[in-house]
């Protein structure tokens, strides 16, 4: 499930987008699910490891990658760490909805996501509730922000 937490977070890691370039492993980069994330939000074909061909900017390193597309991949293959997705835009959402279907995440949110569709299923950490669409989240976090 996709657990979030609102507002100040100690444990949570912050710069995202430094974490990643330091972290990330090759590996990261054959998963289908990272293909998926970089070819619907960068408009991008990874072709190593090391090598994003995206529509506007050409052939990139990866960790020219957006911060968005970097705290995606780190919930994905860090679970057990706690990041700041206020790097990410609302197009992040339903692949950190994905996540959450696969595992247990938990992730830091300073403002209020859109998250797609009419029903999906997140727990609110701060109040312990879990919420079934955008009405019930903003109607349980609004007070949190």
């Amino acid at each position: 499930m996709l657990n979030i937490l609102f507002g100040e977070c100690p444990e949570a890691i912050y710069n995202t987008s430094m974490y990643f370039d330091n972290q990330y492993l090759d590996c990261w980069m054959e998963d289908p699910f990272a293909a998926e994330v970089i070819a619907s939000i960068e408009k991008g074909k990874i072709l190593s490891p090391q090598a994003i061909d995206t529509k506007a900017l050409g052939v990139i390193p990866t960790t020219k990658i957006s911060g968005g597309v970097k705290t995606i991949l780190l919930v994905k293959n860090l679970p057990q760490k706690i990041f700041n997705a206020s790097t990410c835009g609302n197009n992040c959402a339903k692949y950190l909805l994905k996540i959450g279907r696969m595992q247990e995440v938990t992730i830091n949110l300073h403002h209020l996501m859109t998250f797609p569709g009419r029903r999906f299923e997140l727990r609110i950490v701060n109040t312990d509730v879990i919420v079934h669409n955008m009405h019930e989240m903003i109607e349980n976090a609004v007070n949190l922000l």
